[in-house]
């Protein structure tokens, strides 16, 4: 995946904002975790926390550092936006400016302001929940000088019912999960805080709850550590305070990453999961990258359990960098791959080998599901390759199927680098295929990306 992409120091961006390409994980070039989703003015806003390598001085060597926020947006959720830092630990009156401790936060939109929720350690070393407001969903945003009075805990997340009634839920002290009602100035609550009876079967970490509603139903989600690591699970009811009945998981614990915290979106019609995973850092579980996949109810309303994908979700534009790697489907695991590139740059991302050893004769495949080929003439496909001397072959693109309409062949000539070859488009396309890229003769090819121009 895009070796030679230049790194964005994301932690310094606070205004400037610049695009980033991905399928799973979302972003690149900063880590991301804990993403909240939500829709405003047409567009999907992801408010995720930020993770970075533990810097200078942390009391946190070896476990999360996590100093300020970001936000991004997408209209097609393949291209996103970092509109920057929206709040800085080192900016807010009541936050230990170098404590590092904002985790997991929310935000959503009432009375005309948008409001960001975000915990973090108070001065003395208590953990609390404060708002920032902004008139925009980017920002700039505002933070109060105080934290919301009897709100200690982590993990907010901030709900508005169709009445227009906001609801605040998160991780209170002593692993309990915990929502109230807001007043309508959305800084004080309005209403006793309630413990919610999730009725998990058995005990574990809880934390990172997400609410949100459909077809009249209250859906109550959070992360559960039910043994070693963390599924998502949910709760449905009648009532953003419950009770609600315990359904089942949403996804899965993953061997991994210990932390999974996620939020739920519908946008232009089809429902959204957000997630998060150690992707870019498998080395440890502290630096991460939120992803997403499609979500799919059943009649009676409950939710079919998802497995996380390299592909994730969106169409790619065909002009676009194609990172095969992030892969729907893919041939015998002997002879085609994916590689994760340890460089430098934690982002450097992956490579897909394709490998013909014992004179193999079926095709050498990799599938990447929704390219758009638009409706302009696209005369170019080029592919960003390493072939060593004595390697030389031939990379086709074919469309829906491995053996479907040949789109272009491309010949390999053997360098000891990476190279860009292209060759003419045989086939032109129209619309969303997806895209077949085989590798029908050669004896060893690393493959980055693939184009269209």
């Amino acid at each position: 995946m895009n070796l030679n992409k230049t790194v964005c120091i994301a932690a310094f961006v606070t205004s400037i904002a610049f695009p980033a390409f991905a399928e799973n994980p979302l972003i690149s070039g900063a880590f991301s975790a804990d993403p909240s989703a939500h829709v405003f003015n047409g567009k999907i806003y992801v408010f995720p926390s930020h993770d970075i390598p533990a810097p200078p001085g942390s009391r946190n060597k070896k476990g999360f550092n996590m100093p300020d926020y970001h936000v991004y947006s997408s209209e097609n959720l393949f291209d996103w936006t970092d509109h920057g830092v929206i709040v800085d630990q080192e900016k807010v009156p009541w936050v230990d400016g170098k404590s590092y401790s904002m985790w997991a936060p929310d935000c959503n939109y009432k009375n005309g302001k948008y409001y960001f929720y975000f915990p973090a350690h108070q001065k003395d070393g208590r953990n609390a929940i404060g708002v920032a407001v902004a008139d925009k969903p980017e920002g700039p945003y505002v933070p109060q000088e105080k934290p919301i009075p009897g709100v200690n805990g982590i993990d907010p997340c901030i709900f508005i019912d169709d009445d227009g009634t906001p609801y605040l839920t998160w991780q209170a002290q002593g692993n309990v999960l915990v929502v109230a009602r807001l007043k309508d100035n959305m800084l004080e609550l309005d209403s006793e805080v309630v413990t919610v009876n999730h009725n998990v079967p058995r005990n574990g970490l809880k934390e990172g709850p997400f609410m949100f509603k459909r077809n009249g139903k209250y859906y109550y989600s959070f992360p559960w550590c039910e043994r070693q690591t963390e599924c998502i699970c949910y709760c449905m009811g009648d009532s953003p305070m419950g009770p609600f009945e315990y359904k089942g998981k949403i996804m899965e614990q993953n061997t991994d990453c210990w932390t999974n915290h996620h939020s739920v979106v519908e946008y232009k019609g089809q429902w959204y999961f957000f997630y998060h995973h150690n992707d870019y850092c498998r080395e440890h579980d502290v630096n991460r990258s939120i992803c997403a996949e499609y979500l799919t109810f059943n009649e009676d309303g409950t939710i079919q359990p998802i497995v996380p994908t390299q592909r994730g979700v969106g169409i790619t534009p065909a002009t676009n960098r194609i990172q095969i790697d992030r892969y729907s489907a893919i041939g015998d695991p002997n002879h085609v791959w994916v590689e994760y590139n340890r460089t430098e740059d934690p982002f450097a991302g992956w490579k897909t080998v394709f490998r013909n050893k014992d004179n193999y004769r079926r095709p050498i495949w990799i599938e990447y599901d929704r390219v758009d080929f638009g409706e302009k003439y696209l005369s170019t496909a080029i592919v960003h390759v390493f072939a060593r001397v004595g390697g030389s072959g031939t990379i086709e693109f074919h469309a829906d199927a491995v053996d479907g309409e040949l789109i272009a062949k491309i010949p390999i000539m053997a360098k000891d680098e990476w190279q860009d070859v292209s060759a003419a488009v045989l086939k032109q396309l129209k619309g969303v295929h997806n895209l077949f890229v085989t590798m029908p003769d050669g004896v060893l090819m690393h493959v980055d990306w693939v184009q269209f121009k």
